[in-house]
């Protein structure tokens, strides 16, 4: 009896969760400034908007080739083993517009982990009772900086539903920095410890023409749904083509905040040489975009 009163009251609490998010919705689009979805702000045209949007990338697969020292792995990645080797990730969206330009900057940063150790005795001679241990870490970061002037080449409302319509293009540059790095340790326990140490591969950092474009049509007062595609590389620093395409919606929950839900493809093909070999990271992503925007 008690649980099923507590799962009605969990109903209930979730119907009025609901019900309060589109009474303010419903607020925002009957008052003396509207602010639908697919405008930036409400304020004048004339005036600076800007918008800070943290956002989340969670790649359902990870596939393609790391190379380093002349050495490749294939790499198959679910989101689980994603998470699991994760150790840090930041990315945050920023845009400031003033009438029809405007300037976005774009900050990403990912790293992941890999350390294993193992202890094994060698077959040859195990009465002699020698161990060696072994440890492999391997260190893999991205992290880029995107710095981009747009321009609206499009805004207006749709003549039949009168629904609000706006398409973006931009162009800049993007600083980019990727590391991949194995390191390896094999200790003898004997004596005073000896112990064998490499290190390979390293550390690039480039930067890259990029070019992007956006298109958005309102629903609702409170919903857009929106396409944004960048490229980038074009062969500069070693980056044959950086690519990333996203599609999703936009509900503007609260007058100055939305939140945003879609799904992105990602891939980026880089190639140069260290001083141990090929140094080279051939990867596709694909998965969930959630991200949260406030305007002001």
């Amino acid at each position: 009896m008690k649980q099923g009163q507590a799962k009605e009251k969990s109903a209930r609490q979730i119907l009025a969760l609901t019900l309060c998010s589109f009474i303010s919705c419903t607020a925002a689009a009957q008052s003396s400034e509207p602010a639908p979805a697919v405008s930036l702000t409400s304020k004048d045209p004339d005036d600076w908007r800007f918008l800070a949007t943290p956002y989340l990338f969670l790649p359902l697969r990870t596939k393609g080739t790391s190379t380093v020292a002349d050495t490749s792995v294939d790499i198959d990645l679910d989101l689980s083993k994603t998470l699991e080797l994760l150790n840090a990730a930041f990315s945050v969206r920023l845009e400031a517009w003033k009438g029809r330009f405007g300037v976005v900057a774009d900050l990403y940063y990912v790293h992941l982990r890999l350390d294993k150790g193992a202890t094994i005795t060698p077959p040859r001679n195990p009465q002699l009772d020698i161990d060696v241990d072994i440890d492999v870490e391997v260190d893999a970061r991205q992290g880029w900086i995107n710095a981009l002037a747009g321009y609206r080449i499009l805004e207006g409302n749709l003549a039949n539903s009168g629904r609000k319509y706006f398409v973006d293009v931009g162009a800049g540059l993007r600083w980019n920095r990727l590391k991949q790095e194995v390191k390896a340790r094999a200790g003898i326990n004997i004596g005073p410890r000896p112990e064998f140490r490499n290190r390979l591969g390293g550390k690039q950092s480039w930067w890259e023409p990029t070019l992007s474009a956006r298109g958005a049509i309102g629903i609702t007062e409170c919903l857009t749904i929106a396409v944004r595609t960048e490229l980038g590389g074009f062969g500069a620093g070693g980056d044959d083509l950086q690519w990333n395409l996203l599609a999703g919606f936009d509900w503007r929950a609260w007058k100055t905040t939305s939140l945003r839900f879609g799904y992105q493809y990602y891939s980026i093909d880089y190639s140069d040489r260290l001083s141990d070999g090929r140094f080279a990271y051939d990867i596709t992503q694909h998965g969930p975009y959630i991200a949260a925007t406030w305007r002001w």
